[in-house]
């Protein structure tokens, strides 16, 4: 016995182990070739990793590779989410949402408007909280009126998928910018799939708050959105809360990051996060992506070196 147990281990000396103990880790002799992706090579009688597969994502969740297709604009090497089962009844695009209760928005920096003042069409992506892509969202205006009308543009703006499919469209009309004209408010219309209106975000009135009310398809009121007293990034991020029709239950909210002194002071790209219930009607959750971005507009789409709008103006 002890003769076999000391041909085994001459046979593998990276184990240095006395005679009669087991290797602990299976020898290189015993491993593939190695470099995929950062893992060791498949061992012999084991089948490889399979197919699409890109190691280990956020927190250790293991993250497919997606169809490039047609891959909206936005940093290379991003990974998009995978995408899941849609559920009952939802429209083409928005499964996405269904497994996630919380959105981060960023906006690209366009390097021709921070060095000629020259406003282009804001670009945005929009993850979820491990980082990955869940769409693009791009303004399409005209040049006049970005440049003419400035934060308080009517626009169109377009969100698309990994696919490259437009998925979502906002369509936001021209209003009056003052509270003393209370009688043509902000409004924005979110339509999924293009054409098809699923809900809408009209601001409502107050002298001092900046208040919105979310309504479905049928525009019947199914929540209110409340915001500050003073709408200031300054240092520190700024909350707007989602409540219940009555106001007294918090369901959620739409807060504007902080993102350092010089990006705030020189440019107008801004960062949101959106929290809400998981299990929120995904079509609430996509009319809440649009009142994100109609605060944006209305609060935080000028710069440092602009007037920044306190309180409801």
């Amino acid at each position: 016995m002890d003769k076999q147990n000391t041909q085994m281990n001459a046979s593998h000396p990276e184990t240095n182990l006395p005679a009669g103990y087991p290797p602990q880790y299976p020898p290189t002799a015993f491993q593939g070739p190695s470099g995929y992706n950062g893992y060791p090579g498949p061992q012999v009688g084991y089948p490889p990793p399979p197919a699409g597969h890109s190691g280990p994502g956020p927190a250790g969740f293991p993250v497919p590779n997606q169809p490039v297709y047609n891959q909206p604009g936005g940093a290379a090497g991003i990974p998009w989410m995978p995408a899941p089962p849609p559920p009952l009844n939802c429209p083409p695009g928005l499964e996405y949402l269904s497994q996630i209760d919380q959105i981060l928005i960023h906006q690209q920096i366009e390097l021709l408007e921070v060095l000629t003042g020259f406003e282009t069409n804001n670009k945005y992506e929009i993850k979820n909280s491990f980082g990955q892509r869940v769409y693009f969202a791009a303004e399409d205006t005209d040049c006049c009126t970005r440049n003419c009308c400035g934060p308080s543009r009517p626009f169109t703006l377009r969100i698309i998928d990994n696919m490259g499919r437009e998925v979502i469209t906002l369509e936001r009309p021209l209003r009056c910018n003052s509270c003393c004209c209370p009688c043509c408010l902000q409004e924005i219309e979110i339509q999924a799939p293009p054409g098809v209106p699923v809900g809408y975000v009209i601001q409502t009135w107050h002298p001092c708050l900046p208040k919105f009310t979310i309504q479905n398809e049928k525009r019947e009121d199914v929540l209110k959105i409340s915001g500050p007293c003073v709408v200031c990034s300054c240092c520190g991020d700024v909350d707007f809360e989602i409540k219940s029709l009555d106001e007294q239950c918090v369901v959620g909210k739409i807060s504007k990051h902080w993102t350092g002194i010089l990006k705030e002071a020189f440019t107008d790209a801004d960062n949101f996060g959106i929290q809400f219930p998981l299990d929120l009607d995904v079509k609430m959750k996509a009319v809440m992506m649009g009142a994100c971005f109609l605060i944006d507009f209305m609060f935080f789409e000028s710069t440092g070196s602009q007037e920044q709008k306190s309180g409801v103006w």
